[in-house]
């Protein structure tokens, strides 16, 4: 028996160490936290794929429906994880029209040939139509859904949108409608399993006998995986587990515009840096990452950078063992991401429709309920699925090209993880919760739903997307660095026109529990602002057991607005409301960004903002700049009753608040006040032992010359 074991786990090491980085099987490191999981490799046993093509769009007047079968045994391959999709494998299924004749003039020359391909992992688009023999690429797949029937092991992909590739539209002689949508993509299959293994027993049910010797199942594994190709010793350089956003991948739209919204999800590519394998159970187990996403634009001029998307978040399952980020992958995978491994999740993946609630978790231990508890961390009860339930939700005004002309778009990940911050608890010099924020900049096509995306840049690892707001000062808000997390204040000032700045400030909390309520911001006396403005993402409705107060969700009531005067200075605050009175409030919570701004007539300088916090701690001062008053000053001569200059009088200068200065006069009654402040009410007068004067009050709002003083007689 125990032979048969281990030619069993042999045969797994093999299916386990293909070139692609197929899912491994985990190193056992001590006794499991977790039931036993069955992981599947399975292939296509027979299916159809359908596609819905506006023939109009390639030249072509024949039929739009172009129907084929799947070939049987096709090598396309899927992991499923105790009946539960993981997601497809680079591969591809052969396709065989059922009428080559309808098909169009150019695919018909490769009717033999055609596959759909899942695209190697990091490819902006998963899925594509080729050609298998030379590699020719007629369209790309974007926007489809994956659903998989444990029962009858169906596997389906639905409602993809066929993109016109950049090498057929020109052989079309349509180069500009590379990238356009030309159609719609389905396809519905029957899956054979052709490799399987159970995951999660503790180390004695995994005893094998080499030698006569009897190893432990740690021993087994590490013998066995060594002997692979991508199997070694641990290949982060990070102390600890640290898991990461190495790429941000294919966003895209996913089902219809609900109303003026539309749902977006992104795809990531995880990699552990650290040298810990980092734990990845799947629910029920509440010991593995979840993946949140959002999306940010940034105006034409760089002005104004905001928050126009957040989604739900993913919870992570089944570690496959990639090298993506270079490290050199250790070969832990399944209920482990192993170190230096990278775990890649699709955009389709992303998409849903099973997203968790953020309501649940605290960003910064990483905690949230287990599935199976009274309060289950991923509950759908209730609701129905709609094309923007849980996925990143955005305002369709926010990306049409017509209405945002010269605009940037970013899109956002992060993974927030449990085992991160129970490891930092033993280790305080291995914490590693403030570094898994990544983003890509994305151009948008469309003026309406459907939106494309195409990626215009790289992704920026270890940085959320603020850090790309062009001339921006960014400073941390970090009020309690051992019990939790930070934020970031993004500040910046322009000059839009003479005598008018804005000034726009973004308050980015990343993975702050305790939340913000609060931001008020210091003016000087007198100050005048205007377009004063807020903006906050709109949050997701409500839903049973979402981890909100009554399950009704997040309020999105803009916050309060005042401008403030006391006897020394004005401000100007934005308030929500407190955590006692409303806990479900519109508060700044992890993984979102609000704006405040106003125009100002009075220039900028460093000055001190304060930030309220929503669940606990005490307000705390940041240094941004903000209005300064602007100075003059005020010159003239002093005279006596016959007109001659008097030296050495004093003269004062004092606001409505009591404050002064003064200077003396020259050998000639010449005096200047320098850096007077306008905008204000002033008393000036002359003092000198043998002249009097009379007072005169001045309204100062610019330089002022020729205040000249004559004695009485």
């Amino acid at each position: 028996m125990i032979k048969r074991i281990l030619v069993a786990l042999l045969t797994v090491g093999i299916f386990l160490s293909d070139s692609i980085g197929v899912l491994a099987f985990e190193r056992i490191q001590g006794v499991m936290k977790s039931a036993p999981v069955t992981i599947e490799k399975m292939i296509v046993a027979d299916g159809s794929v359908v596609l819905n093509v506006k023939m109009s769009r390639l030249s072509e007047s024949k039929s739009g429906t172009l129907r084929f079968q799947a070939e049987r045994e096709s090598a396309l391959t899927v992991i499923v994880a105790n009946n539960q999709l993981r997601g497809p494998l680079p591969s591809s299924m052969r396709i065989i029209s059922e009428s080559s004749f309808e098909l169009p003039m150019k695919m018909n020359a490769s009717a033999n040939d055609l596959v759909v391909e899942v695209m190697p992992f990091g490819n902006h688009y998963e899925l594509a139509v080729r050609d298998e023999k030379t590699g020719y690429t007629f369209f790309y797949i974007e926007g489809h859904q994956y659903d998989y029937d444990s029962n009858s092991r169906a596997f389906s992909i639905n409602e993809g949108r066929l993109i016109l590739s950049e090498e057929y539209a020109a052989d079309l002689g349509r180069s500009a409608d590379a990238s356009s949508i030309v159609g719609e993509f389905s396809s519905s299959t029957t899956m054979k399993t052709i490799d399987s293994l159970i995951d999660g027993k503790s180390e004695t049910d995994y005893l094998v006998e080499n030698s006569g010797e009897i190893l432990s199942g740690t021993d087994a594994f590490t013998r066995l995986f060594n002997s692979t190709s991508q199997c070694g010793a641990n290949a982060g350089t990070i102390p600890g587990p640290d898991v990461v956003v190495g790429d941000v991948v294919g966003l895209a739209q996913f089902g219809s515009a609900v109303g003026t919204q539309v749902g977006l999800a992104v795809g990531t590519d995880s990699c552990n840096y650290g040298t810990i394998d980092l734990n990845w159970f799947a629910n029920s187990n509440n010991d593995h990452p979840v993946i949140p996403q959002n999306l940010y634009r940034m105006s034409a001029n760089g002005d104004r950078f905001e928050q126009i998307g957040q989604g739900q978040v993913k919870h992570a399952f089944t570690a496959l063992t990639n090298n993506l980020c270079g490290l050199g992958c250790n070969g832990v995978g399944g209920t482990r991401l192993g170190s230096g491994c990278s775990d890649p999740y699709s955009a389709s993946l992303n998409s849903g429709p099973n997203l968790g609630s953020k309501a649940w978790i605290n960003p910064f231990t990483g905690f949230f309920p287990r599935n199976d508890s009274t309060t289950p961390n991923n509950n759908h009860t209730g609701h129905a699925h709609v094309g923007t339930s849980h996925r990143i939700l955005v305002e369709s005004s926010n990306l049409s090209t017509s209405q945002n002309s010269g605009a940037t778009y970013f899109a956002e990940a992060q993974y927030v993880t449990p085992h991160e911050y129970t490891w930092c608890q033993t280790n305080p010099t291995q914490c590693n919760q403030n570094n898994n924020v990544s983003y890509r900049q994305y151009s948008v096509t469309g003026t309406a739903s459907p939106f494309s995306f195409s990626a215009a840049g790289t992704t920026q690892r270890q940085k959320p997307a603020i850090y790309a707001w062009t001339g921006a000062t960014l400073a941390t808000i970090r009020p309690d660095a051992i019990n939790d997390g930070i934020a970031i204040l993004g500040y910046k000032a322009t000059n839009p026109s003479p005598g008018v700045w804005h000034y726009e400030y973004a308050i980015y909390n990343q993975n702050l529990d305790r939340a913000i309520q609060s931001f008020s911001v210091a003016l000087p006396t007198g100050t005048v602002l205007t377009n004063v403005g807020f903006r906050n993402p709109t949050q997701h409705s409500g839903s049973t057991a979402d981890g909100t107060t009554g399950s009704t969700g997040f309020s999105n009531t803009a916050w309060r607005q005042a401008q403030a005067a006391s006897p020394n200075a004005d401000s100007i605050t934005w308030n929500t409301d407190t955590v006692a009175s409303n806990p479900n409030a519109n508060a700044i919570r992890w993984g979102t960004m609000y704006n405040f701004r106003y125009d100002s007539n009075l220039p900028p300088q460093a000055a001190n903002v304060t930030i309220g916090f929503f669940k606990s701690g005490s307000p705390m001062n940041i240094q941004v700049f903000a209005p300064t008053a602007a100075s003059a000053s005020v010159s003239g001569r002093v005279m006596n009753s016959a007109g001659q200059g008097v030296h050495n009088a004093v003269v004062s200068l004092t606001n409505s608040n009591g404050n002064s200065q003064s200077v003396r006069t020259s050998s000639l009654g010449y005096y200047t006040i320098d850096n007077v402040e306008t905008g204000g009410t002033y008393t000036i007068e002359v003092v000198s032992k043998r002249h009097i004067f009379t007072p005169r009050i001045l309204q100062i709002n610019d330089k002022l010359t020729d205040i000249d003083f004559t004695a009485e007689p």
